[in-house]
Formats: C-alpha cells, structure tokens, sequence
C-alpha cells in the first residue's frame, strides 16, 4: 500500500478527530487520490447517466490512469513485447451505405496499414508464447488521417469500466515485492483480483481455453472488443463491432508444448511471422463486421456497452468487408514496431465512439501513455506514424519538434495568414454523432452491466470435449499455483454459477473435498443460452496444413528419394518441410549425396513443428537411439497429438519413445519407397489428433 506523508506534517495542524479521519468503514485506512482527497467509488467511473459517456471532470479516473500510463519507460507498461508488419487492406465492396468513410467507399481499394501483434502482461523480453491475451492492432493510414483499430485476439475484456484498469494491471504484473512472476497470470494477487471482480469471469474462460497459446500469430483473430458506429452521408448511425479472420484458420498449441517451445525458441512467434513475410506466405485475415441498429441493440439481453459481452455471431452474423495482407516486414524494429503509436481515439470521419465506459477511458490512456514513452506531443511526426495525408494545424513547439513551420500565424482564426492558413471544414471535417443521455452525473454502474455469467456459461458449453478439456486443465493448473487456499475456493464458488460441471471438475483438479458455495450473484445467470460453433476452435478449424511447417528428422544413409517423395507431398500443400539432423552439415544420403539440414538435432526439438517424419536408415538408427535429444523429439510429437510419419527403420526410436506398435492410431503413418507421404499428409490435415489425449495426460 502506498502511504506517502509529508515529513512537514504538524499532528496539530491535521484537523478534528486525527486518525479517526483517515479511516474508511471496517477501520481500514481511507482511499484517496495523490491530493490526499478522499474517494467514495474506486469502481465506477464518472458518466452522464448510467450508460452515457465518461466525464473529462471525473479527475479520480484521470488521475488513476495518468498515474499508470506513466510507471515505466521505455517500453510499453502492457503489451511490452510485439511483432511488426507492413501490409495493406483491400476493400471488397462499398460501404457508403454505413458511413461516409472515405476508405470504405470503392470497392477495390487498397489502404496501406501497420498491424502490430503483442503479449498484454510480459516485458519487452519475456518470452512469445506464455498463456496470454494477444493484442491485434492495426494502423490505417487513409487519405483522410490515420484510423487506429486497437484490439485483443479475444472479444471480451477482464472488466466493463477503464477505472479498473490499472487495478487489473497491477494484479496480473509481477508481485511488486518479489518481481515474479514474469509473463504469467498463475500467481495469488491475479486470481485474488478476479475472485473479487466477478465481471472477470467471462474473459477469465477465454483466457483459459487454447485462443491464450495461439501456434502462430498469424493464426490469431482479432476483434475491435467496443460497439463502435458508423455514420453515413445522411448523418445515420449503425452500430460495428469489428472482427479479423485469418485465412489459415485458427490453430493453438497445447500446454505443454508451449512450455518447451519457450526455452526451445523465446522468439518462436516473432520469428514465425518475419520467415513467412520474408518467404512470400503474407499473412491475411478478413475484415468482418457485425452491423446492427438500436432497436436490435435495445432487444438485447445484454449491453452492447458491455465489454465482457460478445453478440454471437449466430444472431448477427458477419459481414465481410475486406482483407488485410502483410507484405514487408519492418526495416527497423525500434523505428518502426517499437516507436508506432496506437490510439483507439484515431478515428476518421464516418467511424464514431460509444458511450462504452471502458472505451471512454482508453480513448484518454493511450495519448497519455504515448506521450509519457515517446518524449512528447510530436510522436505524431515518427515516420511508422505519420499521416499519408497533409497534417494542417497551429500547434506549434514542443519536445522533439521535426517540422519547420513558416510565417507569423500560430493561431485561428486570424486575418495576417491570407489563403494559406488552415480552416475548419464542414462539409468533410470529422463530426460527432449526436446522441442523448439522461443528463445525471453519477458514479453507478448500469443494471444491464449485471449479468456476469450467462455469456461465460454459452461460452464453455460452445467448446468441444477437448477444448473443455483444456479450460480444466488450465484453470487447475493455474489455481495450483495460488498459495491462498481461499483464493482458490473463491474462484470454483465463481464457476458453480458459470456451469456445476466445471466447477467440480476443476475442483478435483484441486483436490478439494468440498464444493465452496458460491457468491451471491448481482444477476441470476442462465444456463439455457445456446452454444454458439463460431466461439469454438476446433469446430471451425480447416483441413489443412497450409502455412503449416513439418520438421523432417533425417540420418546418415537415408534414401534421398524419401525425403523428396515427403518434401513434394508437403510443399504441394502450401507448407514447408525442415530438415533436421544429428550435425548441422546434414546428413549422408545412400547414393553418396549431401543432404544439408535446417536444423541440428538439439536446436531442432518437435515441439517447433506442426507434424513431425522420422527418416532414418540403419546405419544411422543406433546412434539416435543413443541420443535423448532423438527420443524426446519422438516422445513430444506423440505426447503433443502430433501426426509423426516413419521409415520401418525408425521403428526402434518409437519404441525407445514409448509408442508401442498397440497403442498406435491414425496418426502413425510409415513411408517407404511404395508410398504413405499422401496418407501422412492427409493425416496432419487435421492439425492434431484429438482421441490421442486421453491416452497422455490425465483429465480431471
């Protein structure tokens, strides 16, 4: 707890009661501001009604936040460690009868962007693949200014109002005392937060399916989380949530793959995307939008202002707009990854704000932040961001100022500029949709904010076994490491009114005797909500191992007509194949050739690869029987439901690794000179082999 007092302080001067004075109800200390004034609400934050915008006034909100942005530099205080890419975004069809955007009128038309992809808790040097939400940002650089579109991989947040987000921050980031843990939300002071915010909960179910250890960032969607709008020429609103698709199709690791594939390769998901880029594989996703009026969005049982609430995708479906390719990587990752500024409050005309509170509050924090980690007010003028339209204004000066502004005018309106100086612009100049609220200033969370378990519930139930499986997993796993037994109690109480199944699962997965009661509930869930098949991975995942990589483990005296059969079966698919072998120069084929590897044995582990072949000869065999580096590469590919294709002479390392020939399924392929590359690739199509997992790892 922060208790900063003047050592000036005269006892005398403090006023009637002392102490008495400094105390809230329940005898704890009283909350204040930096001021010393005291705060009668830390969790709401000050709006014009119950659902309308915050208030530039609430200096509790602006304080807290300024406070926050401002704790660390250099890097980002969240969403330290990104990756970078150039691209642009292709519109399909007009929009015009949404929003007078200025991009989003002619079909066809390409926008350059920025996307950035990021780690929320890590710092800039953790590692790529802890279990974490994953920031999806993209920069629009259009003709009429930069439009930011700020977003996570995930649709929902922790919490529904930006006053707690220094809360949650602090809660996920290491404990200030010991500085651990680092990249990780598996620790007492995280899941005490969420134990007392039940708003939580929601995201806490995302956050503990597979979406949190995503293969690739390029197998990632991405989601605008707030209702935005959209307003037309005529001055008529539309309500937008944004989604991106990917056009490889979502894919996630499982857990203890993740595990090794950090001390394996820190920079897996960094690296993945540059090789892609750099190989011509440009990463693309899809723009969707789910579009919806006010009368749909007051037919809701949920509010649309709600950032722990999703609009399923069955009750209003998506509309594709567009695409988004990734050509170029950055020349400079400091320049450009580093130093590029997002901010949800860089919208164009035809693109407007909702009175979401958490929204209201980051539309305050980034501008913040920005100015705090890049040194001043004109950030604005780093290349990565820079407008590709003319930037016309009077702001003048500051840190860091790279422009040379001309004459004697730095103000408007004035007479002295003549028809050089900027005016405002009505016909095209940005305009704020007029919307009406109750006019009250309070600090009250709406009633349609209550509801904290339905859509959690739906969530769970749209998974499949597997996937649930997972969220067991995960939360036991998670809990285990929680020291405070009550901490942990809290959390099943929490799940009983998410789904009675779940909490008793994770529950023996704690070894708990008994089942915690749960909390009383602001509103009463329902558990009748249907499951939605587009919130599922699984279900939606293609048939495919495009943009997919195999690793090819190869030995002296390998038959190299094998290895191309492999490479051709698996390159005709649109993935790639990496050879690896016991020494970094390759291996020795049969006819007397040079087959150079991509990897050396040690640095070349299973876990780096979608779907593993063993191609070893005889001559080669009982030296990686020898290796452990050999046998774990085969263990971890079958403990990790991979496909693993073999020549017969392999047989003995699958032995070696465990995989008895009686407890082989579908995705043990062998391949010899007659063929079984086909069958294997067919096989790693469907990415994992899902009835393998109960035969690894005990599901509670």
């Amino acid at each position: 707890m922060h208790d900063d007092r003047s050592s000036l302080q005269d006892p005398d001067l403090r006023g009637h009661g002392g102490e008495l004075h400094e105390r809230a109800g329940g005898g704890h200390p009283r909350l204040t501001t930096n001021q010393g004034i005291p705060i009668s609400d830390n969790q709401n934050s000050l709006r014009n009604g119950v659902r309308g915008p915050t208030l530039l006034e609430d200096f509790v909100l602006r304080e807290k936040i300024m406070h926050f942005d401002h704790e660390r530099i250099p890097e980002r205080i969240v969403h330290a460690r990104g990756s970078g890419a150039h691209g642009y975004f292709e519109l399909y069809e007009s929009l015009a009868e949404y929003t007078h955007a200025d991009f989003l009128q002619r079909a066809g038309e390409k926008t350059r962007v920025f996307a950035r992809f990021s780690t929320v808790a890590g710092g800039a040097g953790s590692v790529d693949l802890p279990r974490d939400v994953r920031g999806f940002a993209v920069k629009f650089y259009t003709q009429e200014g930069n439009w930011d579109l700020v977003g996570n991989n995930i649709p929902v947040f922790f919490i529904q109002d930006a006053i707690k987000f220094p809360d949650l921050i602090h809660s996920v980031k290491m404990e200030p005392d010991r500085g651990f843990p680092q990249a990780a939300s598996a620790h007492d002071t995280f899941w005490d937060f969420v134990s007392l915010m039940p708003e939580s909960i929601h995201m806490i179910m995302w956050a503990m399916s597979d979406r949190a250890i995503p293969r690739s960032l390029r197998m990632i969607e991405g989601f605008g989380i707030h209702t935005f709008r959209f307003v037309n020429a005529e001055g008529q609103a539309t309500f937008v949530k944004f989604h991106w698709r990917p056009k490889l199709g979502m894919q996630s690791v499982v857990w203890d793959e993740a595990l090794k594939i950090s001390g394996a390769d820190p920079d897996y998901h960094r690296r993945d995307l540059w090789d892609a880029i750099e190989s011509g594989d440009f990463p693309e996703w899809e723009l969707g939008v789910q579009l919806f009026d006010q009368a749909t969005a007051d037919a809701f049982e949920f509010d649309v202002l709600d950032s722990t609430k999703i609009i399923p995708e069955e009750v209003v479906p998506l509309k594709m707009i567009g695409k988004m390719v990734l050509d170029r990587n950055p020349d400079n990752f400091f320049a450009e990854t580093e130093q590029v500024a997002y901010c949800p409050a860089n919208i164009v005309p035809g693109i407007d704000f909702s009175d979401d509170p958490l929204l209201q509050g980051r539309l305050f924090s980034y501008l913040d932040t920005q100015l705090k980690r890049l040194g001043g007010p004109n950030f604005h003028q780093i290349p990565i961001n820079r407008p590709v339209c003319p930037m016309r204004n009077f702001q003048r000066d500051g840190h860091m100022q790279m422009s040379v502004p001309k004459g004697r005018v730095a103000y408007e309106p004035n007479s002295l500029g003549g028809g050089d100086t900027p005016r405002e612009c009505p016909e095209r100049g940005f305009t704020t949709f007029p919307r009406q609220n109750d006019g009250q200033a309070v600090r009250l969370r709406a009633e349609s904010f209550a509801d904290h378990y339905s859509q959690a519930g739906q969530f769970f139930r749209s998974q499949t076994e597997t996937e649930q499986n997972h969220m067991v997993l995960a939360l036991s796993f998670e809990l285990s490491k929680v020291e405070t037994p009550y901490i942990r109690e809290r959390i099943v109480g929490h799940l009983r009114h998410v789904d009675e199944t779940l909490a008793r699962r994770v529950a023996n997965g704690l070894g708990l005797e008994t089942l915690p009661d749960a909390p009383p509930a602001a509103a009463q869930p329902r558990h009748d909500l249907p499951p939605s098949p587009a919130l599922s991975i699984i279900q939606k995942a293609p048939k495919t191992i495009q943009g997919r990589m195999v690793g090819c483990l190869i030995t002296d005296g390998v038959d190299a007509a094998l290895v191309d059969q492999v490479k051709q079966a698996v390159t005709a698919e649109g993935a790639k194949l990496k050879l690896i072998a016991p020494k970094v120069g390759g291996a020795k084929a049969a006819d007397g050739s040079r087959i150079m590897a991509d990897f050396q044995l040690a640095g070349g582990p299973s876990v780096l690869f979608d779907a593993v072949v063993i191609l070893a000869a005889e001559q080669g065999i009982a030296d990686l029987l020898l290796e452990q580096a050999a046998v774990a590469f085969t263990h971890d590919a079958w403990q990790h439901l991979k496909v693993i294709g073999f020549s017969q002479p392999a047989e003995p390392l699958l032995e070696a690794a465990g995989i008895k020939p009686a407890m082989r399924d579908d995705g043990v392929v062998q391949i010899g000179p007659n063929g079984g590359a086909d069958r294997f690739v067919a096989a790693a199509k469907n990415q994992r082999i899902w009835a393998r997992e109960p035969k690894v790892r005990l599901i509670p």
